[in-house]
């Protein structure tokens, strides 16, 4: 296939949520055998210097935590509900751990929550991402159109500006390095489901929070 058509197939290029966002495949390997592996020298063209980290905590913090998640994924919406809000007070608000979130898109519309959260850059990021997780069952309802509507409504009621939304929304070169830097993080660290996490370079499946704790206690 031609290389220029193929791009055109796997990433968000130009034309927003309105057009091609609606007709992006639900499930990300229905675009390729395997997303990252098939499209591994397309994706490795795609400047992601452009997306910013989002941290909590302070940057020197002994023990780092990386967290990768789906906006659409259940057991994530656990975890925010169980155990992210205990750790934060205990181990962030603390200076304890440095904490980082890293999206992870295994279908369109977590790309789209993704999108939505960071819209409001660093400052809003966390809590827009814990007002999708808390209304999940909600906006992840309905077809496509529905579901952009319910995450714009996401967005506006967490104190962005309509148009801001949509100038979000038709970013297609933000979705491009969106798509492309989560499949270079998702490789380099061998992440195949959500939440997983990363503690001072080594990795975890989901966590309870005793387990979580007995992790951190220890480094």
């Amino acid at each position: 296939m031609n290389k220029k058509i193929l791009l055109a197939l796997i990433l968000v290029i130009s034309f927003g949520l309105g057009g091609y966002f609606l007709m992006m495949p639900k499930k990300v390997d229905q675009l390729g055998p395997t997303f990252g592996a098939a499209n591994a020298e397309i994706i490795n063209e795609i400047d992601t210097s452009v997306i910013r980290e989002m941290t909590l905590g302070i940057n020197d913090a002994p023990i780092k935590v990386v967290e990768y998640a789906s906006f659409t994924c259940p057991h994530c919406r656990s975890f925010h509900d169980n155990v992210f809000k205990k750790l934060k007070t205990n181990y962030i608000d603390s200076n304890k751990i440095s904490f980082t979130y890293r999206e992870i898109y295994f279908d369109r519309f977590g790309l789209w929550a993704s999108i939505i959260a960071r819209c409001g850059a660093q400052n809003k990021f966390f809590a827009i991402s814990d007002l999708l997780y808390k209304k999940q069952s909600e906006w992840t309802k309905g077809s496509p159109a529905d579901i952009a509507d319910s995450l714009r409504r996401v967005g506006v009621v967490s104190g962005l500006a309509q148009d801001d939304v949509e100038a979000c929304f038709k970013d297609g070169q933000k979705a491009q390095s969106l798509v492309a830097w989560s499949e270079k993080n998702s490789k380099k660290d061998e992440i195949t489901s959500t939440p997983s996490f990363i503690i001072n370079g080594k990795k975890y499946a989901n966590l309870s929070y005793l387990e979580f704790k007995q992790i951190l206690d220890s480094e």
